[in-house]
């Protein structure tokens, strides 16, 4: 499990970006937010997820709001 902070949230269209741990930015979409729902995220937060490779790069999946910030 991964650590980071919302970069960027696009929720016209349903996506953001995670900055993680090492300065990477990471794409997640709203579908793979678990435990709380898209809307309810906001930028600069605290999140925990998992990360799979995907044919346009690494993509955060599992994405969950880290426990201290709930």
């Amino acid at each position: 499990m991964h650590t980071g902070k919302i970069k960027k949230l696009v929720r016209d269209r349903g996506f953001g970006f995670i900055s993680d741990t090492d300065g990477r930015d990471i794409f997640f979409h709203q579908s793979s937010v678990v435990d709380s729902k898209f809307d309810s995220l906001a930028e600069e937060q605290t999140v925990e997820f998992d990360v799979e490779k995907s044919p346009k790069g690494p993509r955060a999946i599992n994405v969950s709001i880290a426990p201290q910030q709930q």
